[in-house]
């Protein structure tokens, strides 16, 4: 058969001659990539289902050498690649949401220990108040002879002063005050802690809770006038100026009288703390009669 030369094809030859050309081409150069690892195939040519340009969708794609094409993903892959994402997220967010309470939880345990560590702030107790002024008692020449005299104290209040009667008598120390000189009207007697009927009876009683000679505050003493050596017997006479002096173990201390005054026995006022160093001497009043109180005041000299 002689060869027809390209002038005298028929354009219908001439586009199957090309088509022909171009895939031996492309089989050649398909069987070059395959061999190297190049090529992935789309779609199987067959007869059926020729190659016939570069947009056919059966079209054998090329890469780059030492890359490969990524297939394509089923719907389900892409649900579950989509569902695994999900929950990622959600555990990410659960180890955050773990680790803001965790910090939280820590806090509020530390400021649990701090307050359970922290010592409150002291405060002051307050000087038990007496009913009553001290020393009170019936006359000596009364029926039954010389008694607390629990007639001047409200009923209601006489568990309290009961009370206040039990308080423990403090630890002796140096600084607290074991004698009383008043030259003026000739005293000179031991002082004892505690200022009940018991401890009266031993001498001049220091109320417990009055500070020690010499500090701020009311050194408050009391004795009988008229029963257990009469101590206080002269204490009216007292005038502003007369010289109270205290003793301690350590060393004695000059009060100056600054007034006396005639009370009811009531008047617990006169027990009162005092900003300065102070003594408060009290007894009964009158003489044998016994229904009011003498109080002398006097102001530490030269504190």
């Amino acid at each position: 058969m002689t060869e027809k030369r390209p002038e005298d094809l028929s354009v219908e030859e001439l586009r199957r001659l090309l088509l022909d050309k171009r895939r031996v081409t492309r089989h050649d150069r398909l069987e070059r990539f395959r061999s190297t690892g190049r090529v992935i195939s789309l779609a199987i040519e067959t007869p059926e289902n020729p190659v016939t340009d570069e947009l056919d969708p059966g079209r054998v794609v090329e890469t780059p050498e030492g890359e490969s094409q990524p297939a394509l993903r089923s719907p389900r892959r892409v649900f579950l690649d989509r569902l695994l994402l999900g929950i990622e997220i959600l555990a990410v967010i659960g180890f955050i949401g773990i680790g803001l309470a965790f910090f939280g939880m820590m806090r509020t345990l530390n400021q649990e220990v701090v307050a359970s560590i922290q010592q409150p702030t002291a405060q002051a107790t307050a000087l038990i108040t007496a009913v009553v002024l001290p020393s009170g008692h019936t006359p000596p020449n009364a029926e039954g002879g010389a008694q607390p005299n629990e007639a001047e104290i409200p009923e209601h209040l006489r568990p309290l002063v009961q009370a206040i009667a039990n308080i423990p008598i403090p630890t002796p120390g140096p600084a607290q005050a074991i004698r009383i000189q008043i030259p003026a009207i000739g005293v000179d007697a031991p002082i004892v802690q505690g200022d009940g009927f018991e401890q009266l009876k031993k001498g001049v009683g220091q109320f417990i809770g009055s500070p020690n000679p010499g500090e701020n505050g009311n050194v408050v003493l009391s004795a009988h006038n008229d029963i257990f050596g009469e101590i206080f017997r002269e204490l009216d006479k007292l005038q502003p100026g007369d010289v109270v002096i205290v003793y301690t173990n350590q060393r004695q201390y000059t009060y100056i009288v600054t007034g006396t005054q005639v009370v009811e026995p009531t008047r617990v006022e006169v027990m009162a703390p005092t900003p300065n160093p102070t003594v408060t001497l009290i007894s009964c009043y009158p003489y044998l009669i016994d229904n009011q109180r003498i109080v002398v005041s006097a102001a530490l000299q030269n504190p």
